[in-house]
C-alpha cells in the first residue's frame, strides 16, 4: 500500500507520439518522440516493439506517461518517461484517452 502523497508525487500526462523509430539491434525496442505540451518534446525508449507489426501506427496516438521517472539510459539511448500500458503475458494494449485532449494534460 502507498499514501495518498506518495500517489501524488507522480506525474502523469497525456503525450502524443510524433515519431517512432527502431532501436538498431534490439528486439523490443522502439525510440518514441513525445509530445508532452508546454515542456515539447521528450524521448521515451519502450520495449513495446513486440506488439507492433508496423510501429508507425503508433504516430498521432495519445498515450498517458509517467514523466517526472529519473531518466534512464537504454542501448545508449536516454529515456526520460515511460508510457503506461496494460497486459497480462501475451496481452496487451496501450491506453487512449476516448477523446483528443491536448498535449500534456495531466492525469488525476
Amino acid at each position: 500500500m502507498i499514501s495518498y502523497d506518495d500517489f501524488a508525487k507522480l506525474d502523469i500526462r497525456i503525450g502524443t507520439i510524433t515519431n517512432v523509430e527502431i532501436v538498431e539491434d534490439a528486439d523490443k525496442l522502439l525510440r518514441l518522440t513525445v509530445d508532452t505540451g508546454e515542456e515539447g518534446s521528450r524521448q521515451i525508449v519502450s520495449g513495446i516493439r513486440t506488439f507492433f507489426e508496423d510501429p508507425e501506427v503508433l504516430v498521432g496516438k495519445q498515450c498517458p506517461f509517467l514523466i517526472n521517472l529519473e531518466p534512464r539510459t537504454i542501448r545508449g539511448l536516454e529515456s526520460q518517461g515511460m508510457i503506461l500500458a496494460g497486459g497480462d503475458g501475451e496481452t496487451f494494449t496501450l491506453l487512449h484517452p476516448h477523446k483528443e485532449v491536448p498535449a500534456g494534460t495531466e492525469i488525476s
